[in-house]
């Protein structure tokens, strides 16, 4: 039988992506993926229509094993860098869940402050957006800086969503607003609280000396971090060789994914990030066998 791959990390419409979350699955299974984690930014709201989607393709292909995982990333603030933290099989249990909504809740409060400060930047250049035009690209889902450059794409300030980001809501862009964030214990434990297996999200893009990443790794462990994405679309090889390393060092687990968003990242194809990345059944049976052991569901 032939090797199938996964992807445990991925983005929607939810959060900064450009695909709905029920058209992501399916696309994940018309690559002949074995599973797919939907690991959005602070929301869960894409995991139910994600879920179902699922459900649907395995009951119209029986023969062929899916596997779908709710996931959630979280920013934190590390220092001068950020760490992205992801959780995978998040909880169904509303009760298990609270702490985590209401930290959510509390980030996309912030994230409205953010939006309204981005778009008095933009004001100040010339360029008079509002949040209900934002708001019309967004609908249901969490609004974010994506959506703010598809409203500029509209209205012909920029020629591609990677302009606007390049030039007015990037991290060096004219209109760029830093966002409030917690930290990483408070990250690490939300999600573990949560029911998930606790990943750092690739490492190696934090940018802090290999000593202060190592540091980070064993200060987090009892919080409830159990694993390292290794796999990553912008972890080289040898990126990759530091971080099972790590792992070995410290008796994590290993992760991966694409970290795909669609649009706003076209060079990051789904399960193939910029078309190197495979990550192996092998590293799923393994965070499933963890999670097994631990007593905690798939």
């Amino acid at each position: 039988m032939a090797l199938r791959f996964v992807d445990l990390h991925t983005h929607s419409t939810a959060s900064d992506g450009s695909v709905a979350p029920a058209e992501l699955v399916r696309s994940a299974h018309a690559l002949n993926l074995e599973a797919l984690a939907l690991t959005d930014h602070d929301t869960l709201e894409g995991l139910g229509e994600a879920e179902q989607e699922a459900r649907n393709i395995q009951a119209e292909h029986p023969d062929t094993p899916f596997e779908f995982i709710r996931g959630c990333e979280l920013s934190s603030r590390c220092g001068a860098k950020e760490a992205h933290i992801l959780g995978l099989w998040i909880d169904r249990e509303e009760k298990n869940l609270l702490p985590l909504k209401e930290a959510l809740q509390k980030i996309h409060q912030q994230r409205l402050v953010r939006n309204t400060a981005i778009l008095e930047k933009l004001l100040q250049l010339g360029i008079n957006l509002s949040l209900e035009e934002v708001m019309a690209f967004a609908g249901d889902e969490v609004v974010a800086r994506p959506h703010i450059a598809r409203a500029l794409l509209q209205k012909g300030v920029v020629k591609s969503v990677r302009e606007a980001f390049e030039t007015y809501l990037g991290y060096r862009g004219k209109a760029y607003v830093p966002r409030e964030l917690m930290t990483p214990e408070e990250a690490v434990s939300l999600l573990a609280e949560s029911g998930a297996t606790v990943v750092l999200a690739h490492p190696m893009l934090i940018g802090c000396p290999p000593d202060e990443l190592e540091a980070l790794i064993v200060h987090l462990k009892p919080y409830g971090l159990r694993a390292l994405e290794a796999y990553h679309s912008e972890h080289s090889a040898a990126d990759e060789r530091v971080c099972v390393e790590l792992a070995e060092r410290h008796h994590l687990l290993l992760s991966g994914g694409s970290d795909f968003h669609g649009l706003s990242k076209p060079q990051v194809q789904l399960g193939k990030g910029h078309g190197g990345l495979r990550v192996s059944e092998a590293v799923l049976q393994r965070l499933k066998a963890d999670r097994e052991e631990r007593g905690l569901p798939l």
